[in-house]
């Protein structure tokens, strides 16, 4: 006769094998992923993303595989956002200015002027404060695995060089839809017209708009220079990209394959970021030739423009976590004295 014992140690054996075999099909599951792009195939947005998607397939030899939607074919960013957190759409890459809009403590890399290199940016972005930040997404429906580069932005314009605050007054300016950037460009004296990006050619192309704001790739894979004749580099904002897994997909995973996905992300950033820094580089180059001309703003009129943009910078610094604004600006003080 079977005793009680003889049964609880069979239950336990058969409740393990099961545990464990259920690990083992979970670590062999296959993936068929969508990333979704905004940016058209050529910009550093989806080609970083495409590397990811190549680094996912070889790490796991070939059962996470991804595939990539860029051009928004999956629709704009924040209804990307939204499919993210549904679990219809499982990656993509945004601007932290989109993730304001759920997180303001987000919006502190938005302040103006307050990063002076990318080297300073990287060091920030990469700190524990930056964790810090990304831990604040899944309770949003979103996991937060690397951040990637957009890079300075700058403005273009079809009536004059920007040499100086003043050379801002009076031109009708496209920014992007959040209150930062109307306060931003309304305070160097622009008309500031927030607008979706797929409408702003059109609207430099009809005189809707006499300039814009974005980073130096936009500006070329949107082909500005047809219908820009002047860019500055202001860098009067510093985008940072972060790259984003539903949290419903990621819940989905084992810790293996979160392991995988987590380090391809990691691997492609130096990849993005070192792209993103030639193609700015070469645009630069290139610009003149396709018919737009490029003046860099000295130094002193930045600090002028930095000056001149304080109100905006202590108004929305007053949006932000007093505590993990402290912690930002010590980050961006380390960086700075570390290049001393």
């Amino acid at each position: 006769m079977k005793t009680r014992r003889h049964w609880l140690w069979t239950a336990a054996l058969a409740t393990g094998v099961v545990l464990s075999t259920n690990v083992q099909a979970n670590q062999g599951k296959e993936y068929s992923l969508k990333i979704a792009s905004a940016q058209t195939a050529d910009h550093p947005f989806s080609v970083g993303a495409q590397k990811f998607a190549d680094l996912m397939s070889a790490k796991s030899s070939g059962r996470i595989k991804a595939k990539l939607f860029p051009g928004a074919t999956l629709g704009g960013d924040a209804q990307v956002i939204s499919s993210l957190q549904g679990g219809t759409i499982d990656i993509t890459v945004v601007s932290t200015g989109l993730l304001s809009t759920m997180n303001k403590d987000f919006a502190v890399y938005y302040l103006p002027m307050v990063f002076n290199d990318a080297r300073e940016a990287d060091a920030v972005v990469d700190s524990p404060f930056g964790k810090k930040l990304l831990d604040k997404l899944p309770e949003k429906g979103l996991v937060g695995l690397a951040y990637w580069e957009h890079g300075f932005r700058n403005v273009t314009n079809s009536k004059r060089p920007i040499t100086k605050w003043e050379d801002f007054q009076g031109l009708k300016f496209r920014v992007i839809q959040i209150p930062i950037f109307v306060d931003i460009y309304t305070t160097l004296g622009a008309n500031a017209v927030p607008m979706p990006f797929p409408e702003l050619y059109t609207a430099l192309e009809q005189k809707a708009v006499d300039g814009q704001e974005t980073a130096l790739p936009t500006i070329a894979t949107a082909n500005f220079a047809e219908v820009q004749k002047y860019l500055s580099t202001t860098r009067i904002v510093y985008d940072p990209l972060v790259v984003l897994i539903s949290k419903k997909t990621w819940d989905r995973m084992s810790p293996q394959d979160q392991k995988i996905v987590a380090d391809a992300a990691q691997e492609a950033t130096d990849y993005e970021r070192k792209l993103n820094r030639e193609r700015e580089a070469a645009m630069l180059k290139e610009s003149p030739a396709k018919g737009m001309a490029v003046n860099d703003v000295p130094q002193a009129e930045r600090e002028r423009m930095r000056e001149r943009l304080k109100p905006v910078t202590e108004k929305f610094a007053k949006q932000i976590d007093p505590v993990l604004l402290a912690e930002f600006m010590s980050e961006v003080a380390k960086a700075r004295n570390a290049s001393k």
